[in-house]
């Protein structure tokens, strides 16, 4: 056997560079003026605290989102089946739309993919999205699968760091990540529940896809990655499963909790980086809604009004979930990366999940 010189041992790896991005959503819009007074046509007569919690639709910071369905379809009773197969039908047409996106911009075909990861917490799919897809797409039929579920709004960068690290295992190969959320086929008539009506202010449908190669440059590479998980925090975030179909698990303690709890969870990832929080030129964070935005310049010691293109993602679109940090990579990458950033989106766990991003400038 051919000895390894120390030299060989030594070298390192070489990074996972983003190779293109993409997003795609859904034909419906819905305003956010109109979802508030169909929600009071709804949960007024039924809930009395609406009054106070109705609030909430005008502190979110939207303006518009996207649905899979036309709006009526949302206001007329639906169970399992009926949100499956708008599931499935709505997560396929998303994932080709934004996938065929991400391929022209890297100037590829689906049969040069050679490993997909797969993200959505919002709808069951087995065979998964990727494999209904393929025949559509073209995809190979030796492709590489790895469809992940459970992630929820942290699923955009915990994904993004699965994918860096199967490119990075495999230098010169192409993987392609989707990020899919119907978060729409959540809301539901029949939870008189401030957390329904927390759900019912911010949820969108959307899908971001990225695409990655280790080997041969890039100006925008993947260097690093880390997770926080919280003890004891699951009642944060995450679904109940019922006849009905989810229903959302959400705590309004979570801007609170942001601001207590966050910064140390980031400086202790970026020390196993060996980084400070001086070493971030840029934070690119998943918003959440405008106080979650909020509670992060708080933590993170930004100034107010910092995150601008988090509130102009979450006004134009809502939250999407797990692709919505990637809409704000894509208008930040559009607007000019700096030097390093610092991707971090929060998720059920309850988790941070970050990926730092070095650009050449």
């Amino acid at each position: 056997m051919p000895k390894v010189s120390p030299a060989a041992k030594r070298a390192p790896m070489p990074k996972a560079a983003l190779v293109s991005l993409a997003t795609s959503v859904p034909p419906n819009v819905f305003l956010q003026k109109d979802v508030l007074a169909a929600a009071w046509e709804v949960f007024g007569p039924r809930l009395p605290e609406f009054e106070t919690l109705s609030s909430i639709f005008t502190n979110t910071g939207i303006v518009k989102r996207y649905g899979v369905k036309p709006f009526d379809w949302y206001l007329q009773p639906r169970g399992w089946p009926e949100r499956t197969k708008a599931f499935l039908e709505g997560a396929e047409a998303l994932f080709v739309d934004a996938a065929n996106k991400a391929l022209a911009n890297a100037q590829l075909s689906a049969a040069n993919i050679d490993t997909i990861v797969t993200i959505s917490s919002t709808g069951i799919a087995t065979p998964s999205l990727e494999a209904r897809v393929a025949g559509r797409m073209g995809f190979r039929s030796d492709v590489t699968r790895v469809p992940v579920f459970g992630l929820g709004c942290a699923g955009g960068i915990s994904g993004l760091s699965i994918a860096a690290r199967l490119a990075q295992a495999r230098p010169g190969s192409n993987v392609l990540l989707v990020a899919v959320e119907l978060c729409s086929l959540a809301l539901r008539l029949d939870e008189l529940t401030k957390a329904n009506i927390v759900a019912t202010s911010l949820f969108g449908d959307g899908a971001a896809a990225v695409i990655l190669r280790a080997g041969d440059g890039g100006e925008t590479q993947i260097e690093n990655s880390g997770e926080h998980l919280w003890p004891n925090t699951l009642g944060i975030m995450g679904w109940n499963v019922d006849p009905e179909g989810f229903g959302v698990i959400f705590q309004r303690t979570i801007p609170n909790f942001v601001t207590a709890h966050l910064k140390p969870a980031v400086v202790q990832i970026l020390a196993n980086m060996q980084l400070s929080m001086a070493d971030i030129d840029r934070f690119i964070c998943h918003p959440g809604g405008a106080r979650v935005i909020s509670a992060l310049e708080t933590a993170l010691a930004l100034d107010q009004g910092t995150l601008d293109h988090e509130r102009q993602i979450i006004a134009d679109y809502g939250n999407m979930s797990a692709p919505t940090v990637l809409f704000v990579l894509e208008r930040a990458r559009n607007a000019g990366l700096p030097s390093r950033s610092l991707l971090t989106a929060l998720g059920p766990g309850f988790t941070v999940s970050c990926v730092t991003l070095r650009h050449a400038t």
